[in-house]
């Protein structure tokens, strides 16, 4: 007998209007008070922003099977895109309303397998350096002994939000 798993998620746009509105920290604040929606991936894979500081965030996972890969362990692209939100959404907690960021690269090095025994993880995203185009942060993923699963080390490139036609808000083309 197959598994099978549903999921559902909000519209993308009411936190993409947010963006250029509110300040990182406000939105990501704003997400974890369920103000805001979550980006879908958050629903698709399952992970949650538990904490937003200025340059730091915290998302956490409980790994499931869906998350394996044909080993029998969590695929490293779960790992990959807990340790990018973490280190981008760091970024994104330090920018002003209208301000807005994207990964340039993503270095991820992988230490210890995760399975569904080893519990909640945690990715934990803070800025290293931070300058008018461009930030360095990294990224911990932890078990709950506290133990280090991966690492990562991301550039992000910092750049104004073009400005939004409140007219058009919530209209698809």
């Amino acid at each position: 007998m197959g598994r099978s798993r549903t999921y559902e998620w909000e519209d993308p746009a009411v936190s993409a209007a947010a963006i250029g509105t509110l300040t990182g920290l406000e939105t990501l604040r704003s997400i974890t008070s369920g103000a805001i929606p979550p980006a879908p991936i958050s629903a698709t894979l399952g992970f949650t922003l538990t904490e937003a500081e200025h340059g730091r965030v915290v998302f956490s996972l409980s790994p499931g099977e869906e998350h394996y890969n044909p080993l029998g362990s969590v695929h490293g692209g779960v790992y990959a895109t807990l340790l990018d939100s973490a280190s981008g959404c760091a970024v994104h907690s330090t920018l002003p309303a209208g301000v807005g960021y994207t990964s340039l690269d993503l270095t991820v090095k992988f230490l210890r397998p995760v399975t569904v025994d080893t519990g909640e993880i945690r990715a934990v995203g803070t800025v290293l350096s931070s300058g008018r185009r461009t930030a360095l942060a990294q990224a911990e993923l932890f078990d709950e002994a506290d133990r280090l699963l991966a690492h990562a080390t991301s550039s992000c490139m910092i750049f104004p939000l073009p400005s939004r036609d409140p007219a058009r808000e919530g209209q698809h083309t």
